[in-house]
């Protein structure tokens, strides 16, 4: 299976990206996976009686919004302390040593690009924590959370005041992520880097395209409906890489994502 994986990379010239949650996992992370998985995460949410699914919903920003912001502002600074693994480095290696490369993930920790991965190669299509946006919203506007700082009391699972405000009309701001039954998420930025995302398609159908997909699971199936979509429009290989639901690719790999990166890495000759 690696080495069927190293001769599908070997023979492409571009490579797509695909990433879920279990690529961050090895960094750490959690993903998530079934509301025993959340749980174990946020033990108050547990107490609370909500999945991941009900606490990852705009009305909360409107309800509670201390909660929200507990939530959000807990992986915000999460996501900030956490270091890429290696398999990041290996991986981005290994897309530069081809004529382009692009990412499509549905994670929001900006890990990609903390990894040194360009901006401009990155589909964010759930949005990201990093950035902020209105409520409401005012205006279809985002803007950095950089200055933003968080702070969460997590035995009562309560942010702190002063709360995020949105920076023209001094709403309350929400981190700018697709949550569920979201009606009020600012595509803006989405929209641009599906754009620069579509022009990377246009040029790898061209040429030789393969896709690696990383820690993508069924629970929400984007990602891998996706790398499934685009394998068949373009002829491109899928590579599929999960320890527990690596079945349906052309190449299925059911190791973690370090470990599998790693593999491929050293067996490319790097």
């Amino acid at each position: 299976m690696i080495l069927e994986a190293v001769r599908a990379i070997q023979r492409a010239n571009y490579i797509l990206i695909t990433a879920g949650a279990g690529i961050g996992v090895d960094s750490g992370l959690p993903d998530f996976r079934g509301v025993e998985g959340f749980w174990r995460a946020y033990p108050v949410a547990k107490k609370l009686g909500l999945r991941f699914e009900e606490l990852a919903n705009p009305r909360w920003f409107k309800e509670n919004p201390k909660l929200a912001w507990a939530f959000y502002g807990h992986r915000l600074n999460l996501y900030r302390k956490t270091k890429p693994h290696l398999g990041f480095s290996q991986l981005l290696e290994i897309a530069k040593s081809k004529k382009d490369y692009f990412v499509f993930t549905s994670n929001v920790d900006g890990q990609f690009q903390k990894a040194n991965f360009s901006p401009d190669k990155i589909e964010e299509v759930h949005g990201s924590i990093h950035y902020l946006q209105c409520t409401h919203p005012c205006k279809e506007e985002v803007w950095s959370a950089k200055d933003v700082e968080v702070k969460v009391d997590l035995e009562k699972f309560e942010a702190l005041e002063p709360l995020p405000r949105c920076i023209f009309c001094n709403s309350l701001a929400r981190p700018n992520i697709l949550m569920f039954n979201d009606w009020e998420f600012v595509e803006k930025r989405r929209v641009y880097q599906e754009e620069l995302f579509n022009d990377f398609l246009n040029r790898a159908s061209l040429g030789k395209l393969v896709i690696i997909e990383i820690g993508a699971g069924t629970a929400v199936p984007t990602v891998r409906v996706t790398g499934e979509r685009i394998a068949k429009l373009l002829n491109a290989k899928l590579i599929r890489i999960n320890p527990k639901e690596a079945w349906g690719a052309d190449i299925s790999i059911p190791l973690g994502a370090k470990e599998a990166i790693e593999k491929i890495y050293r067996e490319l000759g790097f």
